[in-house]
């Protein structure tokens, strides 16, 4: 005889509470500890300030700057994943706000997206300028974010040294080059015509160029590829300047991508925005020139380091 469906409930309840008491719970994560420093200002903006994270060290440490995601327009400094690590390995971070293209926008910059990279690159610059008094290693600094923070990440890490040497002011003579990038849902290519040849449903980039029907509602943000992609040909000096995929090349710092799903090139993805299928356009035009690039995803082939903290304490040690 088949059990009466109240004493089934109570059976399946109090199979439930045994296996939950048979699971341990999970270990809490660590606190974060206060910056050193915090809210460090490196612009006149008020979203231009980074917190400042230095490891105890007797000799100059690593350093790691991580740029957080929110698509430009949205997000904050606060969160830092794998900092408690990075710390105890002796590596110094620095995570950093910027200036969104929404507000980028409102104040008339074209394309909007200049402004989060360039801070991105003013904040490199700032803390090598500071590298002697906060410890700082200036030959080993890496950058990490998601989504775009990591387009920004890469972005940093391909292109070419943006220092001014015959600048006036001492910071902008500094280098913005990178030793390693790790990163994760990472933008790779910010050029209409290649996310659609990769993804065919891709929506996501026309706002970094000013595409964005109202820069007041963010729900309007993806809403404009098609015009974003119909004026590929006019805006493609920006997006030649802007795009990661288009300044990737030989000399390029070791790089590791993380995805959350397997790639599916040419077709449809359920998160256009963060699929792997940027990962596997840029490792193919890493390896192509002699850069070595990790591409982890659930299933992938060639995983060394199973997350972005590995490889950056990796990198960022060896040798020390």
């Amino acid at each position: 005889m088949a059990p009466r469906p109240f004493f089934a409930a109570l059976l399946l309840a109090a199979l439930a509470a045994l296996a939950s008491a048979a699971t341990p719970p999970a270990p809490p994560e660590p606190p974060v500890p206060a910056p050193t420093h915090a809210n460090v200002a490196y612009g006149g903006h008020e979203r231009q300030v980074f917190d400042l994270w230095l490891a105890p060290s007797a000799r100059p440490t690593p350093l790691i700057l991580h740029l957080h995601g929110g698509g430009w327009v949205r997000g904050d400094k606060a969160k830092v994943a794998g900092l408690a690590r990075y710390l105890a390995a002796g590596i110094s971070v620095a995570s950093a706000n910027y200036r969104f293209t929404t507000q980028a926008m409102r104040a008339g910059v074209e394309p909007p997206v200049a402004w989060p990279l360039a801070d991105a690159a003013r904040v490199v610059q700032v803390l090598r300028h500071h590298a002697g008094p906060w410890n700082l290693d200036p030959r080993r600094f890496a950058a990490t974010g998601g989504s775009a923070g990591a387009c920004s990440s890469l972005y940093l890490a391909f292109h070419e040294d943006l220092a001014e040497p015959a600048s006036r002011d001492p910071v902008a003579r500094e280098s913005t080059r990178l030793a390693c990038v790790a990163v994760s849902g990472a933008q790779t290519t910010l050029d209409p015509a290649e996310m659609r040849a990769w993804t065919p449903n891709s929506v996501y980039g026309g706002h970094a160029f000013g595409f964005m029907r109202n820069p007041d509602d963010l729900a309007t943000r993806d809403r404009s590829f098609p015009e974003f992609l119909a004026a590929r040909e006019r805006i493609l000096p920006w997006i030649l300047r802007y795009s990661p995929f288009a300044h990737a090349g030989a000399g390029d710092p070791p790089t590791y991508l993380l995805y959350p799903a397997p790639p599916a090139l040419g077709q449809p993805q359920k998160d256009p925005t963060h699929t792997a299928n940027f990962g596997v356009k840029l490792q193919e035009r890493l390896r192509a020139a002699g850069v070595p690039c990790e591409l982890v995803y659930p299933g992938a082939p060639e995983v060394t380091h199973p997350a972005i903290e590995d490889f950056l304490i990796a990198r960022l040690t060896a040798g020390r």
